[in-house]
């Protein structure tokens, strides 16, 4: 840290130009690792305070880049309610960040202007960029001028955080806070009651978090509720345990079954091997991510529902899938649009006659299968076209199982909108080389002005769009990988002879590749729902 600030003092001593970044970064991959215990432990804490003084400078930054931004739109003429749009969506793309964490950056850097103390802790390093964050959270609710007193009143940058966590912080700025105005933190908790919300995350091993954000007394009486539920089956003899207990109370009062499963739509996506084969590549599950092929198969098969359910047993698929004949279906035949047969530009074919699986409960649930067919080495899904204004039902479909989430770089939000690439209005086609899946936020922010997106049209390539804002800097996002598609240099798709020289290696001759590649073409990708 001392290296770092020395290098601008000598800079402004000997009147050589300021050092950039790059010159930062230079001195910093020269400090050697210290031979010691002691002097690594102090290379780390100085490494802390580096990493907090980058912090407070990219605040500073993105407050004048704002300023900058709103002194440009004014003079173009942006109505005043709409000055510093997509300055955090720049911002977050910059720090390779969510377009939400873009706007809470560019808020803590404005809320921080105002309370210099915090700022100078985050500069030196006694605070850390997410302990200030809780500092300006914490006082969000109050005006400008409590807000500077509760700063000077704490004063972070005189050590009174010290030893302090994330909790003790949050305790000390609220009572402040309270202190200064609690007329506005009563208004706070008030309006708090409207952002009540459920929300889903993706958790590790097939599992999620499903997060209610309730009034106090309401959370606490839902889980006093399934606590007495559960220790009442535990002095039964219940042997589940006490959490897996509650959880599934929880699913069954809310759907009504055991198990929770009434009609669903899984939104599975896997190889025709893992299916039928039980090969180990692992499937997609739309609005979680990966998850195993054992996992996919058990989902197909019903076998989950009895896994969840508290009644056991195992139930097995009642009637088989019919699926529709091997190859593409006839052009303008499948029930999701039309397809190409004769270049391997193929959509979704025609839907399987659905079996019937059992539940725990002896109910039937309908299974689909719906085939889409990708190139054989880069797994791209070749569209199918529209003249409509609005992309049709399939279409939409197609969009959104090869697209998955948000387009936007950094963002994986869930897609809320099909955008056209290039706008309609330009004469955009509703395509699905056109077309890409944004949440409602990145779809709002590319039709700001300056912001601009296009194709990235390239063979061998999955679908790609580069998007360009208003500094010039340009994105690329490209479309995720299927299951089943592997990288172009993976040694599955290369010939391998052990013990022999490089001209020994049999290569198929033209007529036989080209029969292994029109097969290649011919293998699908299946995609599940149960309605």
């Amino acid at each position: 840290m001392e290296a770092i600030r020395g290098l601008a003092g000598a800079a402004a001593v000997q009147n050589r130009p300021v050092p950039s970044v790059a010159d930062v970064l230079e001195l910093l991959a020269a400090v050697p690792v210290a031979m010691d215990g002691p002097g690594k432990i102090d290379q780390l804490r100085e490494l802390e305070d580096v990493k907090s003084a980058a912090a407070a400078k990219q605040a500073r930054i993105a407050v004048a880049l704002e300023l900058a931004a709103r002194q440009e739109q004014a003079a173009a003429g942006v109505p005043a309610d709409e000055l510093g749009a997509g300055v955090g969506a720049e911002i977050a793309l910059a720090r390779r960040e969510s377009p939400s964490r873009g706007a809470r950056l560019l808020g803590l850097g404005k809320a921080m202007v105002e309370m210099p103390h915090t700022f100078a802790a985050l500069e030196s390093g006694q605070l850390n960029e997410w302990r200030a964050t809780l500092v300006v959270k914490e006082t969000a609710c109050l005006s400008v001028e409590d807000r500077a007193a509760v700063d000077e009143e704490l004063a972070a940058d005189s050590g009174s955080f010290a030893g302090y966590g994330d909790r003790a912080i949050i305790a000390a700025v609220r009572a402040a806070a309270y202190r200064r105005d609690p007329q506005a933190v009563a208004r706070r908790a008030s309006h708090a009651v409207n952002e009540r919300s459920v929300t889903l995350r993706p958790a590790p091993d097939t599992m999620t978090r499903l997060t209610a954000l309730l009034p106090v007394a309401q959370g606490v009486a839902v889980y006093a509720e399934l606590t007495r539920h559960a220790d009442t089956l535990k002095s039964s003899g219940e042997e589940r345990p006490k959490g897996a207990i509650m959880a599934d109370e929880l699913v069954e009062r809310v759907t009504g079954t055991p198990g929770g499963y009434t009609g669903i739509d899984l939104q599975l996506v896997m190889t025709d091997r893992t299916l039928f084969q039980g090969d180990s590549e692992p499937a997609r599950l739309a609005g979680y991510g990966i998850v195993p092929g054992e996992w996919a198969r058990k989902a197909i098969r019903g076998e989950l529902m009895s896994d969840a359910g508290s009644t056991g047993g195992g139930a097995a698929v009642q009637g088989s899938a019919e699926l529709a004949p091997d190859g593409p279906a006839p052009a303008g035949q499948g029930s999701d649009g039309g397809v190409n047969a004769g270049t391997g530009d193929v959509g979704f074919g025609r839907p399987s006659r659905p079996p019937s699986v059992g539940t725990p409960e002896g109910r039937e649930l309908n299974v689909w299968l719906r085939r889409l067919y990708t190139a054989p080495t880069h797994g791209e899904l070749v569209g199918m076209d529209s003249r409509a204004r609005l992309f049709p039902a399939g279409l939409r479909r197609f969009i959104q199982v090869r697209d998955d989430t948000c387009r936007a770089p950094y963002c994986g939000a869930p897609i809320r909108h099909l955008d056209h690439i290039t706008p309609w209005h330009h004469d955009g086609p509703t395509t699905s080389t056109n077309g890409q899946g944004l949440c409602e936020t990145c779809n709002h922010t590319k039709e700001t002005p300056g912001w601009a997106a296009k194709t990235v049209t390239r063979p061998g390539q999955r679908h790609s769009v580069e998007t360009r804002t208003p500094t010039g800097h340009t994105y690329r996002s490209t479309a995720p990988p299927l299951p089943g598609t592997r990288p172009a240099n993976s040694p599955l798709l290369r010939p391998v002879a052990v013990g022999l020289p490089a001209a020994a290696v049999m290569r198929p001759g033209p007529r036989r590749a080209e029969f292994r590649q029109r097969k290649a073409l011919k293998r699908p990708h299946f995609r599940e729902a149960l309605p």
